[in-house]
């Protein structure tokens, strides 16, 4: 099967490059290339590629910009010149990240890694990363989530809550809580309500992490997550929540 990949680099030549050294992996289908951010984001959108090989100092915009700028993030090899990056791309749980020059034994490390990835995904049920039809994100969408230096991708269904601050929501998955530029109004826009659900009106709680459910004062109900948060669903809330879960 394709992965169909596309090459973002400002450099014409470190593009030329690397697509000769991806004839050698028949598997690689570049679909597009792009010389800056701009232009990645736009081709990204047209094409929803499987991984794209991502340069990070472009005139501009950084590599971590497109990035924060997606919705659903596709998967992705950094390519750069600049190691002091390393310890951040890796933060971020990409790929793989390949200093320039690329060498032809690092890229078939970096594919190998990509089919890895997809046996375990497979194995696990998963597939693919899907786009639904209504623009929902559903739970094995992959997010970018950017906070000062730190960031990190992130399946959605590794993501337990959303907490309104403000403008911001604080996101909880792990042992992390980093804030993202984004109202949970927003947010339940582009979440799908069948796995997240907006228990009140500062919490959207993911249902597959409930642990616990107990009845609250004022007819509502108080839900224990498996990371330890206890949220309260509110009165009108709780009428949904009990047709949803048929309680």
């Amino acid at each position: 099967m394709s992965i169909r990949t596309i090459i973002i680099d400002d450099e014409r030549l470190a593009r030329n490059e690397l697509k000769k050294l991806l004839q050698d992996f028949g598997e690689i289908e570049i679909i597009d290339e792009a010389a800056n951010v701009q232009e990645g984001l736009e081709k990204i959108e047209q094409h929803n590629p499987d991984l794209i090989f991502l340069d990070i100092q472009m005139p501009g915009k950084t590599g971590f910009d497109l990035l924060e700028e997606l919705e659903r993030s596709p998967r992705v090899i950094f390519t750069t010149a600049y190691d002091e990056f390393a310890l951040k791309a890796f933060e971020v749980n990409a790929l793989d990240y390949l200093l320039k020059p690329v060498e032809p034994k690092r890229l078939s490390d970096a594919i190998q890694k990509i089919h890895q990835e997809e046996n375990r995904e497979t194995s696990n049920g998963n597939g693919h990363l899907t786009i639904s039809r209504n623009g929902l994100l559903t739970e094995n969408d992959q997010v970018f989530v950017k906070d000062g230096e730190r960031c990190w991708f992130v399946k959605l269904n590794e993501i337990r809550l959303f907490e309104s601050v403000g403008n911001y929501a604080k996101v909880f998955f792990g042992p992390n809580k980093p804030l993202i530029l984004k109202s949970l109004n927003a947010l339940e826009e582009r979440l799908d309500e069948k796995t997240f659900f907006r228990a009140n009106r500062k919490h959207i709680i993911n249902m597959r992490w409930i642990e616990k459910i107990e009845p609250y004062f004022n007819g509502g109900l108080l839900l224990e997550l498996k990371g330890g948060e206890k949220i309260e669903v509110s009165r009108r809330q709780t009428v949904k929540f009990k047709e949803m879960m048929s309680l």
